[in-house]
């Protein structure tokens, strides 16, 4: 048996299923564990995410059902890419506290993890990349481990605190950080819900309450999640690099469409903490256009540049630029 912080008793088994909803159920019991373990139980909900996917041979598609999945996608993928990373990891901009918590909620809602989680590891990555420490290091862990295999990991689950200390005085914040399972469930059951009523009142749209499910949720999770880890894995593996960096990361213009610009991965580890990372005009950044007119609107300020004369520093001797 194991105690908790709180004081509860639980079995060793129940443990894992309570730390679905619950993150920080006994997480002093786990800092410790061993790196390269997979706790099959822990991970359940991800693997069944995965198979829920095939529900598509049964739900079949529709136009309405494919666009809400490409839409969440990225709607996700930008909260994921401007908030998760340039905001919570790096402080590339400021908002005020209602922007921030919206954002914070959609991110979460893209079934990566809380805000407070993912900027602590980013920064642990940005400390330690490409080191032993680097837990997803395609370099010192190959290319399963560092795409998928190191979330596995009870070791990995979680949240170094010390590294998020500016955010986690912030009680919605870690509120969300800790129980990030709510709003994907809560969105599940919009979608399904939605297409409940579409069948009934738009049925020329082709699509029901299963279908929408499937399609937007489980389909574009699923899509969303691997599309943001092949900046861990492929983005430190293949492209280019300008900059003499300390690490392995490299530019991938294939990768930087498909996460709305993180593919600039070298021009990223050359500076961290500008809001731009595409530094050329033909490095399409779609995150940055995306703060840039919300800068407009008010909503986000202070997008930090690039400074005057940095962005020809450091470069590889090779690079004909």
């Amino acid at each position: 048996m194991k105690t908790d912080r709180s004081g509860a008793t639980k079995s060793s088994f129940l443990l894992p299923l309570w730390r679905w909803f619950d993150t920080e159920t006994s997480s002093d019991h786990i800092v410790n564990a061993d790196a390269k373990k997979v706790d099959w139980l822990r991970i359940l909900p991800f693997v069944i995410m995965h198979l829920m996917c095939l529900g598509v041979i049964w739900v079949g598609w529709s136009w309405f059902a494919v666009l809400t999945a490409a839409g969440l996608y990225f709607v996700r993928m930008f909260a994921i890419t401007g908030f998760y990373h340039r905001y919570f990891s790096h402080n590339t901009f400021k908002t005020n506290r209602f922007w921030q918590f919206c954002f914070a909620v959609l991110g979460n809602a893209s079934v990566q993890r809380g805000p407070l989680w993912w900027a602590a590891h980013h920064r642990h990555h940005h400390r330690f990349a490409d080191t032993e420490k680097d837990i997803h290091s395609p370099r010192q862990h190959g290319f399963i481990w560092s795409h998928i295999g190191w979330l596995t990991s009870p070791a990995n689950f979680p949240t170094q605190m010390q590294y998020v200390k500016d955010w986690a005085r912030f009680p919605e914040l870690r509120w969300i950080n800790r129980f990030d399972i709510v709003i994907p469930i809560l969105l599940a059951v919009v979608l399904f819900g939605v297409g409940g009523l579409l069948a009934i009142y738009a049925p020329q749209l082709g699509t029901n309450g299963p279908q929408l499910l499937i399609w937007g949720f489980f389909i574009s999770s699923v899509a969303l999640f691997h599309g943001t880890v092949t900046i861990n894995s492929f983005d430190h593996m293949f492209g280019s690099r300008r900059y003499d960096t300390p690490d392995t990361s490299r530019n991938n213009a294939i990768l930087a469409l498909i996460t709305l610009g993180e593919g600039w991965h070298n021009n990223h580890h050359h500076y961290a903490i500008t809001a731009r990372q595409g530094f050329y005009w033909w490095e399409i950044d779609i995150t940055y256009y995306l703060l840039k007119m919300l800068s407009w609107l008010g909503i986000v300020r202070d997008l930090r540049g690039l400074p005057k004369g940095l962005r020809n520093q450091n470069r590889v001797v090779t690079d004909a630029r």
